[in-house]
């Protein structure tokens, strides 16, 4: 037994040091078992993938292994907010219950800081916004911006992150000014980097994972490599955001912008020297006309792109319209070659607009094997998009580094899962010890490969969570499955009510809005709407606000009419006070996980249809053909699974602390009527059933009473 397992044992213990440092924490057997596991995989430098329950406490399962490694400590998460918690909260308190002398940094992306030299330009009106709105939120940011230290932008709570600000006072590859930059000594980008490297915890985002390893425009690509332990938390989203990543992109508001940035820096330092305002007019009028020959925005906004020309569109005029955009671009790079050493400025201008001729010119042919490419079409803008089907083969070969065979040597997962079991007081010593004799010829992993724990509440269904492993290439990772400690049979019910429209239609969106209004009104708000569509989710709420009026004991709060966080703390606010105005909360995308809101704040969750993936996306198109290119079944091998995890994460937002109670109603009939029901119930949390309306009346009134007089 290692020295690491021990000491985390006893970390875990009732008499350990987490419970002297901690009054409210008490030791939990799938914790314990978790973070013994992660333990042995920093020991053995394996790779380990971890599927926690709610409730499980995860974190302190990975993070009191990893900070006792003496090692360098590297967690990514998929969202801010996570990594925000880490970095302010978690992080600190265990390093100060621990007593370990460790450094810690928080790294974001590059437009997550203030840029001061584009705010100064702003200031000297170079680059001046002409909304009222705007022009107030912009002196926000300069009074801020006298005050911060850090300049990330999350520090400013009231501006949204959508806000057209952003754009105008954060810097992005293209357009920083790199070391000529007059504020390059004091800029917060390069600041938060190099506390980064001198950190022993670094806590990044997926993104930056990827950059990290691409080189691309994270400027530390010594951080991944130094590090002796990767934590990937919120692991359910590594794929999709490697995916993006991965690909390639290509917007009409790229180039434009490029061609306005342009004649500015050309009138600064080449005035006179060329016809800059016809080159650049003539770039943006190519971009325009590339957009016209996309025709009509499509239903969902994409069209796929199989061959040399999206689907549906004119072959010739794509193409005719293509070759005119690259002469145009081609036309201005070729007066900007002959001054680009005039001045820091064109030269960067001219890189960049390289770059974007060889990402037009890889539009221009012919889709790469085992890509898929789509066109996203706007009102006035359109974008070219590619990419891998999955990050398989980036994983293994770039980013974890090692082959299958490496993956799965060290202990076998029957000797570490029973060792696991003893130490957490669940399994007796005789019976460990006969298990050990019969593995004990297993090799360690004895290279100095970084040990990677993928960990999340949501990985798979089946023994090995394939839905994750596969896609990532994980195949031969060790897997442990931690089920959530919470009572589900008591505190939580599920009820499909059964006399509903088709799933979809216009009158399921009533159907599913009356039904919350009448649950929402019995239990005074405290309701969260969780749909599938923005269509969906306009005709649910305004149903909803037709049928309250204006003066109504319950708000409807809709996603996207305030930031996300405002929207979160007003849905609270509402909830932690019966005596007061209730609140029903609607909305799609991002809410369906992420979304921590425990106790009495809500106890409904109301989901409008099952979430399977829209089959006209080209990105399913593309994964669902290569399933059956192999002799699979799209449907039961990728169709099924994903929405089972995506209904899995909007089920989660209901029990979030052991005192919670609630209710999950899907919308959706086709939960009980059809025989792949079955497959999705069991992905659920083991909720009690509800058979009728009359049970689910009872359920809402029982939510009511306090906790004592419910149970």
């Amino acid at each position: 037994m290692s020295q690491l397992l021990d000491t985390v044992a006893a970390a875990f213990s009732p008499s350990g040091v987490l419970s002297a440092a901690e009054p409210a924490f008490r030791p939990r057997e799938g914790q314990t078992q978790m973070a013994l596991a992660v333990a042995q995989a920093i020991e053995d430098s394996a790779v380990l993938v971890v599927q926690a329950g709610t409730g499980v406490g995860k974190t302190y399962a990975y993070l009191v292994p990893a900070l006792y490694s003496g090692q360098r400590v590297l967690v990514s998460t998929a969202t801010k907010a996570l990594q925000d918690q880490l970095f302010a909260r978690d992080l600190p308190r265990l390093v100060h219950g621990l007593g370990l002398p460790l450094r810690m940094a928080r790294l974001k992306g590059r437009s997550a800081y203030l840029c001061v030299e584009r705010l100064e330009r702003v200031r000297q009106g170079r680059t001046a916004p002409q909304d009222p709105q705007v022009l107030r939120q912009v002196a926000e940011v300069e009074r801020w911006a006298r005050i911060t230290s850090t300049g990330d932008m999350a520090e400013m709570v009231a501006l949204d992150e959508r806000s057209a600000v952003v754009p105008l006072v954060t810097s992005t590859k293209d357009n920083c000014l790199g070391s000529d930059c007059p504020h390059w000594q004091g800029c917060h980008v390069n600041q938060a980097r190099q506390q980064a490297l001198e950190a022993d915890v670094v806590v990044i985002n997926h993104h930056l994972l990827f950059a990290d390893l691409d080189v691309r425009d994270s400027g530390v690509a010594q951080l991944l490599p130094s590090a002796g332990v990767v934590v990937v938390d919120e692991a359910h989203q590594l794929n999709d955001t490697g995916v993006q990543f991965a690909g390639e992109a290509l917007s009409s508001q790229q180039l434009i912008g490029y061609a306005r940035d342009a004649l500015r820096i050309t009138q600064e330092h080449a005035r006179g020297m060329a016809d800059w305002l016809v080159l650049c007019a003539t770039l943006e009028q190519a971009v325009r006309e590339l957009r016209l020959q996309a025709g009509q925005v499509p239903a969902g906004g994409r069209l796929p792109w199989q061959a040399v020309t999206p689907q549906g569109l004119d072959a010739t005029l794509w193409r005719a319209a293509l070759v005119r955009l690259g002469q145009s671009l081609r036309a201005l790079l070729k007066s900007l070659a002959l001054m680009e050493a005039m001045a820091a400025d064109l030269r960067r201008l001219y890189e960049r607009g390289s770059e974007l001729l060889v990402r037009l010119a890889r539009f221009a042919a012919a889709a790469e094997e085992d890509s898929v490419r789509w066109l996203e079409v706007g009102r006035q803008h359109l974008r070219m998009l590619e990419s891998p089907l999955s990050i398989a083969r980036i994983m293994q070969e770039r980013l974890l580094q090692r082959s299958g065979d490496e993956i799965q040597a060290g202990l076998t997962q029957t000797r570490m899962h029973k060792e696991y079991a003893h130490r957490a007081n669940v399994l007796p010593e005789p019976d460990l010890r006969k298990s050990c004799q019969e593995t004990d010829s297993a090799q360690r992993n004895t290279d100095e490969q970084k040990s990677w724990i993928f960990t999340s509440a949501t990985l798979g269904n089946d023994a090995q969570l394939s839905w994750f492993t596969e896609p990532c290439g994980l195949r031969g990772a060790r897997v442990l499955t931690v089920d959530s400690p919470f009572d589900y049979p008591n505190h939580a019910a599920l009820y499909v009510p059964q006399a509903f429209a088709a799933a979809g239609s216009a009158q399921h969106s009533q159907q599913t809005a009356q039904l919350v209004l009448d649950a929402a009104q019995r239990i005074g708000g405290r309701t969260l709407v969780l749909t599938t569509t923005l269509r969906a989710l306009q005709a649910i709420s305004e149903s909803l606000r037709t049928a309250l009026g204006l003066f109504a004991d319950l708000d409807v709060l809709v996603q996207g009419e305030a930031p996300k966080l405002a929207l979160v703390e007003r849905f609270t606010a509402a909830g932690a006070a019966r005596s007061q105005r209730g609140a029903i909360l609607v909305a799609s995308a991002t809410f369906w996980e992420g979304v921590d809101l425990p106790g009495d704040v809500l106890q409904l969750v109301v989901i409008d249809k099952l979430p399977f993936p829209p089959p006209d996306d080209p990105l399913v198109e593309a994964r669902s053909r290569r399933l059956e290119s192999v002799g699979r079944a799209a449907f039961h091998d990728y169709m099924l699974p994903e929405a089972a995890m995506a209904l899995k994460q909007g089920a989660g937002r209901l029990i979030r602390s052991e005192t919670d109670r609630g209710v999950l109603v899907v919308c959706d009939p086709r939960l009980l009527n059809k025989s792949y029901g079955v497959e999705l119930i069991a992905a659920l949390p083991p909720m009690r059933m509800l058979g009728s309306a009359q049970e689910f009346e009872a359920a809402l009134k029982q939510l009511t009473q306090p906790l004592e007089q419910a149970g």
